[in-house]
């Protein structure tokens, strides 16, 4: 590598870590900012049982709460915290590691651009493509762990969605042995925890609220407004309003079960129509030319020797 280019790569590589050190510290007086109104407006709130617990490791405290202050300059919905709920990561442990990881995520990738620049091909080692390759690192890096959490939310409703037939057929049972809302929901956790993985634990700590003093028509509605299943929103519905209102339970939720299996067949024969006409476009471009080879193959080998005949 002649002077020249080695000089341009080494300050194309200060000026992207200078310009990422800048982020970090803005990023830092931003959540010191947070992190200090929230102490101030809400004492007891997530925010400080996650980033405040004296019996975490400071370091790590502040490593995530890096992760967080990005997660807060790219989230301007506040889905967040929704997306942490729906995910299934609610415990400080997880949450400290995925903001940890969050910050780390752009670092990393920032240092594999680094060592390209020092021990990549000569071909990479341009100040252009290095500074493409800094700018698409960072923003992998800040946009990686917001999809990897959408994805697993999103795999984790898909899961809890296929969970919503057992879950009736489990209350129906429970109803007709003349248990309430309440106490159907504590034997189902007491007794068939291993039975619904992920509706099992909403339901647990649904319950939890329930025990601690909240109105089970209120839990029953944050519980589906936070996980947003909508087969399971219906069904927590309908136990709202059998819950305030009174009235047979069985007959609905069998109702709601039919309801929600055929509209399932539904989507079933929606995917067999597309994969039948994936498999059509298939044999179309593969087996049907092999197909007219093996048919008329022979047929054509004996033309071709015929006009050669006739030629001679």
């Amino acid at each position: 590598m002649s002077p020249t280019i080695f000089a341009s790569v080494i300050a194309a590589a200060i000026v992207s870590a200078a310009v990422f050190v800048g982020a970090l510290v803005w990023w830092a007086v931003a959540a010191s900012r947070n992190r200090h109104l929230q102490r101030r407006l809400q004492p007891g709130s997530d925010f400080e049982a996650v980033f405040g617990d004296p019996d975490v490791n400071p370091v790590l405290q502040g490593l995530a709460s890096q992760g967080k202050a990005i997660e807060r300059a790219l989230d301007s919905e506040g889905s967040s915290d929704v997306l942490m709920v729906r995910a299934g990561w609610r415990s400080t442990t997880s949450r400290l590691v995925f903001y940890t990881i969050w910050f780390f995520s752009p670092v990393l990738l920032l240092a594999g651009v680094g060592a390209i620049a020092v021990a990549g091909p000569p071909k990479l080692q341009q100040p252009i493509i290095l500074i493409l390759f800094a700018i698409i690192a960072l923003i992998v890096g800040l946009l990686l762990p917001s999809l990897v959490r959408t994805r697993a939310a999103a795999s984790r409703q898909a899961r809890m969605r296929a969970e919503v037939p057992l879950l009736i057929h489990t209350l129906v049972l429970l109803f007709e042995s003349g248990l309430s809302t309440r106490q159907a929901f504590s034997s189902l956790i007491r007794e068939g925890r291993g039975v619904l993985d992920e509706l099992g634990i909403e339901i647990e700590l649904m319950l939890r609220q329930i025990e601690a003093g909240a109105e089970t028509a209120d839990a029953l509605t944050r519980t589906a407004e936070a996980l947003d299943v909508p087969d399971l929103t219906t069904v927590l519905s309908l136990l709202r309003q059998v819950e305030r209102y009174g009235g047979e339970v069985k007959e609905p939720l069998l109702d709601t079960l039919e309801v929600i299996e055929d509209r399932r067949e539904m989507e079933l024969r929606e995917k067999v129509n597309l994969i039948s006409g994936r498999m059509t476009v298939v044999m179309v471009l593969f087996f049907f030319p092999a197909l007219i080879i093996f048919v008329a193959g022979p047929a054509w080998v004996s033309l071709i020797a015929a006009f050669s005949g006739m030629g001679k």
